[in-house]
């Protein structure tokens, strides 16, 4: 054997074709007709050095437009922000990088600690006493506080304002119709929910009212207005929001909010294509 660390030896592809009873490589494709196999070499460059292939990528990588070089208006939800040169250092730190399962209490975990720390920011941000260790994203943090608004209320309907995030919207209606939710939809006006249309979409049978501030327009909900509303039937308040406003904005959890979540990318998450995130969820201590 020429190289001790490669995976596969000619050996190791001898023996399992023995087991299978077949004598090469060729015959595990004879059920496949001749006449249909690509005859020939597919046409690709020859193997290239590692110089040479890392050049080669970087060319085809600056065909790309990326935030570095341009500015970019898209935003909707993901957003390019200055993340400072000391966190990839920190980073790059193995006591911050220990992911040895983070279920065992050992005190060495950086994991740990780390966790600890998002989850006593989150809770400071939003002025709420308890939070998770973060949910896939902002969007599907807001679906599961749907659910855990029924499960809470044992009611089926969910009302959400239609100034939040149109594909967090989405994914709500996604989850609720394997939860059997029913999801009302209501209006805006200026730039910010209806509250008269929220008034009368609100009943004994809602489990929560879910709004996003500042909205999918910029705007910034009244939520000393929208939390009496839902309170009065008893049912929950589900403020999405963005971190980075809450250093500016009063916290959700002064103002009446049960359940706040929302997507920590502005806190410093790469644009990476528009995802993967990381969502927040926090509670009140009921």
């Amino acid at each position: 054997m020429k190289h001790r660390y490669l995976p596969m030896t000619e050996r190791d592809q001898g023996e399992m074709l023995t087991a299978v009873g077949a004598e090469s490589v060729e015959d595990l494709f004879a059920d496949i007709p001749a006449s249909i196999r690509y005859q020939g070499v597919l046409p690709m460059s020859s193997a290239l050095d590692e110089p040479s292939l890392l050049k080669h990528m970087r060319k085809l990588s600056e065909r790309n437009a990326d935030t570095d070089r341009y500015s970019s208006f898209l935003g909707a939800g993901i957003y390019d922000h200055h993340i400072p040169v000391v966190i990839n250092h920190v980073l790059s730190r193995s006591e911050f990088y220990t992911a040895y399962t983070p279920y065992q209490p050992e005190i060495s975990q950086g994991e740990l600690q780390a966790i600890f720390e998002f989850q006593s920011y989150i809770c400071e941000l939003t002025g709420m006493p308890v939070a998770n260790a973060s949910m896939y994203d902002g969007a599907t943090a807001l679906a599961e506080a749907a659910a855990l608004a029924s499960g809470a209320t044992k009611r089926k309907r969910i009302v959400v304002s239609r100034t939040v995030h149109p594909e967090a919207r989405e994914i709500v209606l996604t989850s609720a119709r394997g939860l059997n939710l029913e999801v009302v939809e209501v209006d805006f006006r200026d730039g910010v929910t209806d509250l008269e249309q929220l008034r009368q979409a609100v009943d004994e049978n809602t489990a929560a009212v879910l709004v996003q501030t500042p909205n999918f327009f910029g705007c910034l909900e009244d939520i000393r207005s929208i939390e009496p509303l839902i309170h009065a039937q008893n049912g929950l308040l589900v403020v999405s929001v963005n971190p980075l406003s809450l250093g500016l904005l009063e916290a959700p959890g002064a103002l009446g909010a049960d359940v706040v979540v929302g997507d920590a990318q502005p806190l410093g998450i790469p644009t990476s294509l528009g995802g993967p995130t990381c969502g927040f969820f926090a509670v009140t201590q009921a």
